[in-house]
């Protein structure tokens, strides 16, 4: 009994690794939300690669992330920030709004080919 509960831990232990390195590995991109808009309003990031989008809303009222593009519906409370993973994508531009305010919060996801990304 002590042997297979060692072994779970060890294999427990390397799958934690695994999943940091994987996790660090990730290239990572901040979209912030100030003033009811999205900054950078267009963002470039290479096709074929999983991303972490960062989405920091520095507003005090909570806004929506959406985008049907994406696949995306997700709310960031006022100050609050987080993470959302997106990808691969194709060559393309992705669409993406502010639920809450629309008519100003809008932007664009640009899957470029890799080493034309910014």
């Amino acid at each position: 009994m002590k042997g297979r509960f060692s072994l779970i831990v060890v294999l427990l232990g390397a799958v934690l690794a695994v999943a940091t390195v994987s996790f660090a590995e990730v290239p990572t991109y901040t979209i912030t939300i100030k003033d009811h808009r999205f900054e950078p309003e267009a963002l470039s990031i290479p096709t074929n690669e999983k991303i972490r989008l960062i989405i920091k809303n520095e507003d005090p009222t909570e806004e929506e992330f959406e985008s049907y593009d994406l696949n995306r519906e997700e709310i960031v409370g006022g100050g609050e920030t987080i993470s959302v993973f997106i990808g691969p994508l194709k060559l393309g531009t992705y669409e993406f709004f502010g639920e809450f305010h629309q008519e100003t919060a809008q932007g664009v996801i640009n899957a470029i080919e890799q080493g034309k990304a910014k």
